[in-house]
């Protein structure tokens, strides 16, 4: 059975200078059985409702500026799944969780990027879930463990986000050997309470962990993580490491 994923997304030249996350991603979707297909929570779709993409051939947005042609040259040409969409809004309705598909919405960087990196011949048929990021971690819980059965149908789960994210905060020179102590201290604190299970420090983390405002000052890249955690259960860790002094390139996977 395919687990659920969470992944650290980065920046947007990820697609293009993929570091060493690029071939931890690789190794990670060669290591596992091919998916069906994979649904997608992302940091870049925040909603106040429950969302999903049910459009058949959705498009590559590039959602983002300041960037070289090169990167907006990209696409991820992957299908849509409509009656996959369809599927997750019934299962997640099961859950008591009300969501509509959305058939405009296209595939914005925190699902294309990582997905180019990781199945780059974009044939896997991909849906993205939409974050209510309004209502926090317990939240994308009951979400990921709504849609958990979808892994023992051989599709897989992945949410979008990143460990750390104060871009206000980062070096854009910095090498991937500086990290700052304070994104560090974070870091560890969160792996740690990962390992443990411990479910009253997670959703508390805003008060109870290291630097959490600092380094995340809103929330919406780490609620992707509670969404893989909701839809597995043994926290592994696939690869860590920072860039740009403070930015978390960790991948999580829960099985």
């Amino acid at each position: 059975m395919l687990p659920s994923l969470f992944i650290s997304h980065g920046s947007p030249m990820l697609a293009l200078e993929p570091g060493e996350s690029g071939p931890a991603l690789a190794r990670l979707a060669a290591a596992l059985p091919r998916p069906k297909a994979i649904v997608v929570v992302s940091a870049h779709w925040e909603s106040q409702d429950l969302r999903v993409t049910s459009h058949p051939t959705p498009k590559t947005w590039h959602d983002f500026g300041g960037f070289p042609p090169a990167l907006f040259a990209v696409q991820y040409p992957a299908p849509g799944a409509p009656a996959l969409a369809a599927q997750v809004v019934e299962q997640l309705g099961s859950a008591g969780l009300s969501a509509t598909l959305d058939p405009q919405r296209p595939f914005d960087h925190g699902a294309w990027v990582p997905l180019s990196l990781m199945y780059p011949q974009a044939d896997i048929p991909v849906v993205q879930v939409s974050l209510p990021s309004h209502l926090g971690p317990q939240f994308q819980e009951r979400v990921g463990s709504a849609l958990a059965a979808l892994r023992q149908d051989n599709i897989l789960l992945i949410g979008s986000g990143s460990i750390t994210h104060n871009l206000r905060e980062l070096s854009w020179h910095a090498g991937p050997e500086r990290v700052e102590p304070w994104a560090l201290a974070f870091r560890d604190w969160m792996v740690e309470k990962l390992a443990a299970g411990d479910d009253a420090a997670l959703h508390d983390y805003r008060h109870q962990a290291p630097f959490a405002v600092r380094n995340h000052p809103s929330d919406e890249h780490l609620l992707p993580l509670y969404f893989a955690r909701g839809a597995g259960e043994h926290f592994s860790i696939v690869h860590q490491g920072f860039t740009l002094g403070a930015l978390g390139m960790d991948i999580y996977r829960f099985d």
